[in-house]
């Protein structure tokens, strides 16, 4: 504890900057386990499409490129780590189920291929 004290009194900016770094670290740690947890699950494999997937989400789950998921749903899209199936559908006139349709298209020809 006077180690501690002595440290916070002389080299305050350091200790300050340490705990930060530690913060973000351990931020970053904990996040990383979550996903890992998350994706390691069975359940989060292969999932159904359905319209409040995010292309990315999409992509994860089905093991397969994110480029081919963009393509699939007809390109690149603005802030596309929020849009969902349903919000691509409503922005382009396509009907959702078209959408998924052209997903599972997509994927298929991709496993069919490799």
């Amino acid at each position: 504890m006077k180690n501690l004290r002595y440290l916070w009194r002389r080299h305050r900016a350091a200790c300050v900057a340490f705990a930060l770094a530690t913060a973000i670290a351990l931020f970053f740690a904990l996040r990383f386990a979550a996903f890992a947890v998350y994706w390691s699950n069975p359940a989060h494999r292969d999932h159904k499409i359905e319209g409040w997937m995010t292309p990315g989400y999409v992509a994860r789950s089905w093991h397969v490129d994110p480029q081919l998921v963009r393509e699939a749903l007809g390109g690149q899209f603005e802030d596309e780590r929020r849009l969902t199936i349903d919000r691509i559908a409503r922005q382009t006139g396509v009907p959702k189920d078209q959408l998924i349709e052209a997903l599972r298209d997509a994927i298929a020809g991709a496993r069919a291929g490799q």
